[in-house]
């Protein structure tokens, strides 16, 4: 009787320690599914704030050069601009020579008539 009482109590020693085992191997997966969930959440959102910084610089950047643009593009038209008015001066200057010689020529011919009466 006493080997089966021994043979009883180990039997149920050996299911505790396999239903502790089983608990134990339920733990441990639980803790590696939180694990692997939390894992992917970090690894989110790290991607996430990465995603975000890099679209900050992006921006940035594209805002720069946009300014650079404008800026360039404002010389550029300032430098046409001049370049127009220095030759609207010359031909405002040649067309006033050019007048003053019609003016002249004109002014004889009149002369001419006046003093002849020939053209």
């Amino acid at each position: 009787m006493k080997d089966e009482i021994k043979r009883d109590e180990a039997f149920v020693a050996l299911q505790k320690i396999k239903e502790t085992e089983k608990r134990a191997r339920e733990m441990i997966e639980n803790a590696r599914e939180k694990e692997a969930s939390r894992i992917i959440q970090d690894a989110f959102d790290k991607a996430k704030e990465i995603k975000e910084t890099y679209l900050k610089k992006a921006r940035e950047e594209a805002k720069k050069r946009g300014e650079a643009i404008v800026q360039k593009a404002a010389k550029e038209a300032e430098k046409i601009r001049k370049e127009a008015e220095e030759e609207g001066e010359a031909l405002r200057g040649r067309a006033e020579e050019m007048i003053q010689e019609a003016i002249e020529k004109v002014a004889d011919k009149i002369k001419d008539f006046l003093e002849g009466g020939l053209l």
